[in-house]
């Protein structure tokens, strides 16, 4: 672990690539192909944000290329942190290469099967129309359940995390993962609202109704990022375990008071409506 006394501020920048590098050569190695895919699927999210620029599609509406940019960027950012953020939690080496393997596989094959949509030109989600569509949409969805088990597997276990982990640390991380968790719920509301729209016949209707929520999804996906991210800095710190475990516990605070203006604002219909990508 890192004695926090014995590191002076100035020495952060140092601290910080030493500490990166360490995380890369000690780690499992399927946690460095996590880290590897994220950045694959990161990658991927600017060459769908060039399509609108180089050949004058639209950004937002029908068949647009958002939907891939932001989930290839969103979807990348939430490999790599999990697959670091778990090396904190006490979980076995099986289990975790099992559980990270499974949501690696799953984030690939989500992010390949709306941009193969994307390319096709027809509508990744809530679309019916042939045999082929009707069954990208249901492994959407059997995909979104699969992250959904995991995260909550994750977050489950994030409440037994390793006694020798700083307390803060421990603090972010379970905050942190309870937002990713309360961000994939919604993600699930957004979709089995639109599909009982396209069910109920009201095909349009579905991908306004979808959207509602992404300002929500969006703010509480990344505090598993944020949160653990600041409090590990602060280990790189010289300061007092208690002045560290109360700026993290002021920043998760803050983090979770923006979360719940924004969910309030979103339900009063008070914040930009973006459709759901088709």
């Amino acid at each position: 672990m890192i004695d926090a006394k014995s590191v002076s501020t100035t020495a952060l920048p140092g601290r910080f690539s030493s500490e990166v590098v360490n995380f890369w050569r000690r780690d499992l190695a399927v946690a460095r192909a996590g880290y590897t895919v994220g950045a694959a699927l990161i990658a991927s999210g600017p060459v769908h944000l060039a399509i609108p620029i180089g050949s004058g599609a639209y950004w937002i509406g029908p068949l647009s290329s958002r939907q891939p940019a932001t989930l290839g960027l969103s979807v990348g950012l939430t490999v790599m942190t999990s697959t670091w953020v778990t090396s904190f939690l006490r979980l076995e080496d099986r289990s975790r290469c099992r559980l990270l393997a499974a949501f690696a596989i799953t984030s690939v094959v989500e992010t390949a099967l709306v941009s193969l949509q994307t390319w096709r030109g027809v509508p990744s989600h809530f679309n019916l129309e042939t045999t082929f569509d009707a069954v990208v949409a249901r492994l959407l969805a059997v995909g979104g359940g699969t992250l959904i088990g995991i995260i909550a597997a994750f977050t489950v276990m994030s409440f037994r995390a390793h006694p020798a982990i700083p307390i803060h640390l421990r603090v972010a991380i379970r905050v942190g993962f309870l937002s990713l968790c309360a961000s994939l719920l919604i993600g699930a509301a957004m979709i089995a609202k639109g599909m009982v729209l396209v069910i109920s016949g009201h095909p349009q209707a579905a991908y306004a109704a979808g959207g509602v929520l992404k300002p929500s999804h969006a703010v509480l996906m990344h505090g598993i990022l944020v949160l653990p991210l600041f409090a590990w800095f602060l280990t790189l710190t010289n300061w007092s375990e208690r002045r560290q475990l109360n700026a993290t516990v002021l920043a998760a605070g803050g983090y979770v008071l923006v979360a719940a203006l924004t969910v309030t604002l979103n339900i009063l219909r008070l914040t930009p409506q973006l459709p759901l990508a088709r």
